[in-house]
């Protein structure tokens, strides 16, 4: 994959669910792969903690405003932060989109 660091296997119980984990990377061919995962399973969850946070929202947009713009919407969105051991909060994002047809 160009674009997406790693593919990983959700830990819920919704088989047809990935979750992609989004760093700083160029935007388009990130955008191509989650629409690569996107034909092959019903939902992705896109995750990204701090400075990657912007390429996710991108990445989510293009997919579904552009390239499956009314063949798919953004199920959920999940804003929070986490602390890691002797640093400052870091802003954690997850997106889930889905599918429609």
């Amino acid at each position: 994959m160009s674009g997406i660091e790693k593919v990983q296997l959700n830990d819920s119980s919704n088989p047809d669910e990935r979750t992609i984990v989004i760093y700083q990377q160029d935007i388009v061919p990130c955008a191509l792969d989650l629409l690569t995962e996107l034909v092959k399973h019903k939902t992705v969850a896109l995750t990204a903690k701090g400075q990657a946070i912007p390429t996710a929202v991108a990445v989510a947009n293009i997919v579904t405003e552009n390239m499956m713009k009314g063949n798919s919407k953004i199920l959920d969105i999940i804003v929070d932060s986490e602390e890691e051991a002797d640093r400052p909060l870091v802003s954690t994002i997850k997106i889930v989109i889905a599918k429609t047809n």
